[in-house]
């Protein structure tokens, strides 16, 4: 029988381990995030967990921790030149990300930073690539799946086009910034979470703007 993903791991995340996640630049309060790391504890042990929208790497350290203690591997895709909220002019833009010699955002230096920091290296798998150039390139069932990437509905819906599929049966999807409400948030993860409820995934936890569903 598969472990609960909506179940509390019986083991936190080390405070050591919960502080680098905290300085780590990202979008991801702490309720959601011990919520991603309860479902990944429960899934770790069954197959890879996989995870669209690796940024600086707050998330990879939650799930990587918990992937490390049930001896499981988690997979980050991201091409680090970041969303569209993140660029020059928008809401979430951060200039300290922005590489001075090309002129473009780049996230990869600190994900690697954040992961050395971290001891997760070894657990840890970065994919540098698109996410639908990576899907189209992966075939290994996933035990979870953790899409977190690009909020434009273009973006989000591909990604839960192109990977939920590998999703085993009794996996998880996750899904983040999930907000009902459009003035809490844009739609697109909304849009998708519906789709997957359409589609027979069916909600086991709901945390904040995280939502955990299982196949």
């Amino acid at each position: 029988m598969i472990d609960d993903p909506a179940a509390a791991a019986p083991v936190r995340i080390d405070p050591a381990r919960k502080k680098i996640a905290d300085d780590a630049k990202g979008f991801m309060p702490d309720a959601e995030a011990e919520a991603l790391y309860d479902a990944a504890w429960a899934m770790a042990s069954y197959g890879p967990i996989l995870e669209i929208g690796t940024y600086c790497g707050k998330s990879a350290t939650w799930l990587g921790a918990a992937a490390e203690a049930r001896g499981g591997q988690v997979v980050t895709v991201d091409h680090h030149r970041g969303s569209e909220e993140n660029q020059a002019g928008w809401e979430h833009h951060d200039t300290d990300l922005v590489d001075p010699t090309v002129g473009l955002m780049d996230t990869l230096p600190f994900f690697r930073r954040t992961m050395h920091a971290a001891g997760l290296e070894d657990v840890v798998t970065a994919v540098i690539a698109r996410s639908r150039t990576a899907a189209a390139l992966w075939s290994t069932p996933l035990a979870m799946l953790f899409i977190d990437g690009g909020h434009a509905e273009e973006h989000a819906q591909a990604d839960y086009a192109n990977w939920s599929g590998f999703v085993m049966a009794d996996g998880v999807l996750a899904i983040h910034d999930v907000f009902p409400d459009p003035a809490d948030g844009g739609q697109a993860p909304f849009h998708i979470y519906e789709r997957a409820i359409r589609e027979g995934f069916r909600e086991v936890r709901v945390v904040g703007s995280l939502r955990v569903l299982r196949r």
